[in-house]
């Protein structure tokens, strides 16, 4: 039998607002790619730009989807989450943590004091130079300066 639809309502209800601050061991990562079987591949922010390779996989993690997200919440690459990074210290498994939270309304999440800088949102359309000038809606040029002959 499914779940009551009560419970995907809560589970949305919960997502869409940011919390006030996140615990010592929560992190926001974005989500690099599904690697199936409710796991996902995530990156942790970092403040350094330039990083070696041993560091960029240090960042990386192997993390689960619990299962009150499965089938009701659906994650994609570039898309944002919190991850409990404590969730699976005292096993031995290669998981790196739980995703606790899917960041649904990134607007609101920005706006926090705990989200990463290195998660600036960039413009989608480059910033205009003068070098380069716009012709959308202007005439082509016309043919006048060839007919001099």
């Amino acid at each position: 039998m499914p779940r009551p639809k009560r419970h995907l309502l809560a589970t949305a209800q919960e997502t869409l607002t940011p919390p006030p601050s996140l615990d010592e061991n929560h992190a926001i990562a974005k989500v690099r790619k599904a690697e199936g079987k409710n796991l996902y591949s995530v990156e942790l922010p970092s403040s350094s730009s330039s990083r070696t390779e041993e560091e960029e996989a240090s960042l990386l993690l192997l993390v689960e989807l619990p299962s009150r997200f499965r089938s009701q919440i659906w994650l994609k690459r570039g898309g944002y989450v919190v991850v409990d990074t404590a969730a699976f210290a005292g096993r031995d498994n290669k998981l790196d943590g739980e995703i606790v939270n899917v960041v649904r309304d990134e607007r609101e999440w920005r706006k926090q004091a705990y989200w990463p800088a290195e998660f600036v949102k960039k413009p989608s359309y480059p910033e205009d130079s003068d070098e380069e000038e716009c012709h959308v809606g202007q005439l082509p040029p016309s043919d006048d300066s060839n007919d001099e002959r």
